[in-house]
């Protein structure tokens, strides 16, 4: 299984412990949660229930029929109540038996008391017995964290481990494409970001505009309509959020931007936004070292290959059905160098941050991000592509990032230093350098005597 070896390991570890374990799973869609627990389960002895959007007697009776032929390989009649179920299991329960319940959000959300249920069978039975694993796995982020995890569900402060499963990141993305060049991976992750089932609907033994043709730009295929199909799962009144995600795809980030472009109050944004936040479709961006409260902040939508749909595919649909589908690849081809600058920034971020998780920084960094903002000491509006700071703020590592075609400049790296003046409480600085191209020879000489350091898109890849 590519990339869940730290979940699959945390899972196996509570299936060995000589104690009750609960264990929440969460994160969003498409993102594999389902198929880690199912791999989990694999040759274990567990109890999978794939709970469906259907009314709570139907969820019950067939939860009934699943308990009831894992404990005594016969179904009898349903149990009128999740306790009845909760308490069959608890006493069934005589060698270690993991309960896993995936889109436990569909069964809470069917009943309103069946939380209370489950917390006092843990209470009052299975906290008592070793033998039980409890498993709940949902897609609905804000459900879990604040109907479950939550300080006022009745299950709260109950789990003994939380596992978040998030999208992959670059490196784990292009284990998928393994026969793809370096560029073509990064170019990939670009596209279809970090979600396994985005993922693996490309082939690799296509070309990447091959791919955007028949995959992503050929009505009715999978890619063509799943940002639709998503929103329209999570959210209402999907007419204004497209727009939203789409002024932010376009590089309209700011709030007042964003109203612009939607002919939306900035109020009205604002709570849309609020919503978006919440479904971890969109974050909100500060410099970094600014306080996350702050009002110099901007929006970036989460996911890349939501980036891309909203770029490319939402406004543009009708022409593009005009032209054959390879001649519309063709187009969006051409402008991917124009995405790819952003998604470069972030695989280098990503790339630094699994630097730091192995110590082999400077420094251990506090924080780590895009900064923006107005140069003291010139006056001028400054960026740094990516700034790592400490705790103290007195020791930083600034960074510079180029995707494109050309070797990286010493102009471009002159500018990089000009930015670094704006920060005079910054006692001990390091600078790194990411090209896609390569470096000027100038660029080199210079960065040899400021002990910068130099990376290559190979390097990301051979983290």
């Amino acid at each position: 299984m590519i990339g869940r070896e730290s979940e699959l390991g945390q899972l196996y570890e509570l299936y060995e412990s000589s104690s009750f374990e609960f264990a929440i799973v969460y994160g969003r869609r498409r993102v594999g949660k389902t198929t880690l627990l199912q791999e989990f389960a694999r040759n274990k002895n567990a109890v999978f229930y794939p709970a469906q959007e259907k009314n709570d007697r139907l969820n019950l009776a067939d939860f009934s029929e699943i308990i009831q032929l894992h404990f005594d390989g016969m179904k009898r009649s349903p149990f009128q109540s999740w306790k009845e179920a909760f308490d069959y299991i608890g006493e069934r329960a005589r060698t270690k038996t993991a309960v896993i319940i995936d889109e436990f959000p569909y069964i809470a959300g069917a009943n309103a008391s069946m939380k209370s249920m489950l917390q006092h069978a843990i209470d009052h039975s299975w906290k008592n017995n070793p033998n039980i694993m409890l498993v709940l796995c949902g897609s609905s982020m804000s459900f879990m964290e604040t109907g479950v995890m939550g300080v006022n569900s009745p299950l709260y402060g109950r789990q003994t481990a939380t596992l978040k499963v998030r999208p992959f990141d670059y490196l784990d993305s292009s284990k998928f494409f393994p026969s793809y060049s370096n560029e073509q991976r990064l170019i990939a992750y670009g596209i279809l970001g970090g979600v396994p089932r985005y993922l693996e609907t490309f082939d690799q033994s296509l070309s990447i505009r091959q791919n955007i043709a028949q995959k992503i730009v050929r009505n009715g295929t999978y890619l063509h309509s799943e940002p639709a199909n998503l929103l329209r799962a999570e959210l209402r009144e999907t007419s204004i959020y497209n727009s939203i995600l789409a002024a932010i795809a376009r590089g309209y980030d700011r709030t007042i931007e964003i109203s612009d472009y939607t002919d939306e109050t900035p109020g009205k944004i604002s709570k849309y936004l609020i919503t978006l936040k919440a479904l971890k479709l969109i974050e909100k961006v500060v410099p970094c070292g600014y306080p996350r409260n702050s009002r110099k902040s901007i929006y970036s939508i989460t996911d890349n290959y939501l980036a891309f749909w909203f770029r490319y595919i939402f406004d543009n649909g009708a022409y593009y059905s005009m032209l054959s589908d390879d001649a519309a690849a063709a187009q969006i081809e051409n402008d991917l160098p124009n995405l790819m600058e952003n998604v470069f920034k972030k695989t280098c971020c990503e790339y630094l941050t699994r630097k730091a998780g192995r110590g082999e920084l400077p420094f251990v960094p506090d924080s780590i991000g895009r900064w923006w903002g107005t140069n003291p000491e010139t006056k001028a509006k400054e960026n740094v592509d990516i700034l790592l700071l400490d705790h103290s703020g007195k020791e930083a590592l600034f960074v510079k990032c180029k995707y494109a075609s050309s070797p990286l400049s010493r102009a471009e790296y002159e500018d990089l230093k000009d930015a670094m003046l704006g920060f005079p409480e910054v006692e001990r600085s390091h600078i790194a350098l990411f090209s896609k191209s390569g470096y000027r020879e100038s660029v080199e000489w210079e960065a040899k005597q400021d002990g910068a350091t130099l990376f290559t898109m190979d390097d990301l890849f051979d983290a």
